[in-house]
C-alpha cells in the first residue's frame, strides 16, 4: 500500500507536471501532518475550507468560497479547482477525499470561441452545452460509516445529490485520479501531453464489497483484483 509520504510525493511529482504544461494556474503544495492516535493526513493548505462543500448552499456558493480561499491542491487554466486528501490511521489508509469542482462560468470562453479553440488547455470548455457540476471520490473504510450498497467504502458523487454513492472498485492513487480527469474533461491536452505525464504503477487494494459488484458499480485499477473485501 501507498504510504503517506509517497502519496504526497506522487500529488507534488503530477503537480509540477500540470504547472510545466500550463495546465496549473495557481497550485497549494501538499504536505504530510501527524496527529494523534496514530493519524497521517496527506493535505494542503487551506484544506480546513473544503467543508463548504458539503454544506446546502448553490453549487455557484460554493466554487466561489473554494476559490475565493484558495481551498485547492491546483486551480486550473479554465477557473477548475481540484482538491486532494488522505487520511491514514494505523493501519492504512482510513479515509480519502479527492474533488473536481469546474468553473459554474464559462461564459468568457464560450462566448469567444475562435480566440479559445486552438489552445489545447480550453478546446474542451468552449461548447455552449456544457453544463458543468463537481465530482467526488471519497474512500471511508470506519465501521460506523460503511453501509454494503448505501454507503460504500470508495464511492463516486456527481453533482451535489446527496444520496448520490456509486460504488469503485477501490480507493484513488493521486495520479489514477488526475489521469482521469485529463482524459475526460481535458482530452486535447491531454492527448498532447500524456507522454509527459508521470507514471505511478502502485495501487490501492480492492475495497468493494460483493453485494454492490450485483449493483452498477465502476472499476478502477486495484492492486490484487482476486481479492475482494467480504467484511
Amino acid at each position: 500500500m501507498l504510504s503517506p509520504q509517497e502519496v504526497c510525493t506522487h500529488i507534488k511529482q503530477l503537480l509540477g507536471y500540470l504547472v510545466e504544461v500550463g495546465l496549473s494556474s495557481d497550485q497549494n503544495y501538499p504536505f504530510v501532518r501527524k496527529g494523534n492516535n496514530n493519524i497521517v493526513e496527506v493535505t494542503f493548505p487551506q484544506s480546513e475550507y473544503l467543508s463548504i462543500a458539503l454544506k446546502n448552499f448553490s453549487y455557484a456558493e460554493i466554487y466561489e468560497n473554494l476559490a475565493s480561499e484558495r481551498a485547492y491542491i491546483t486551480k486550473l487554466p479554465d477557473g477548475a479547482l481540484v482538491t486532494m486528501r488522505y487520511l491514514y490511521n494505523a493501519k492504512g489508509l482510513e479515509r480519502h477525499s479527492l474533488g473536481f469542482y469546474p468553473s459554474p462560468n464559462l461564459e468568457e470562453f464560450q462566448n469567444s470561441p475562435d480566440i479559445y479553440l486552438e489552445d489545447v488547455v480550453y478546446a474542451d470548455v468552449i461548447a455552449r452545452n456544457i453544463v458543468p457540476f463537481p465530482i467526488r471520490f471519497d474512500f471511508d473504510c470506519r465501521e460506523e460509516v460503511f453501509v454494503p450498497v448505501e454507503h460504500p467504502k470508495s464511492h463516486l458523487t456527481l453533482g451535489q445529490y446527496k444520496n448520490c454513492r456509486i460504488p469503485i472498485a477501490a480507493p484513488l492513487t493521486p495520479y489514477c485520479f488526475i489521469s482521469f480527469l485529463l482524459r475526460n474533461f481535458y482530452n486535447t491536452a491531454f492527448k498532447k501531453y500524456s507522454d509527459q505525464l508521470p507514471f505511478f504503477s502502485e495501487e490501492f487494494e480492492n475495497s468493494i464489497h460483493p453485494e454492490e459488484l450485483k449493483i452498477v458499480h465502476f472499476q478502477v485499477p486495484v492492486k490484487r483484483l482476486s481479492s475482494l473485501n467480504t467484511k
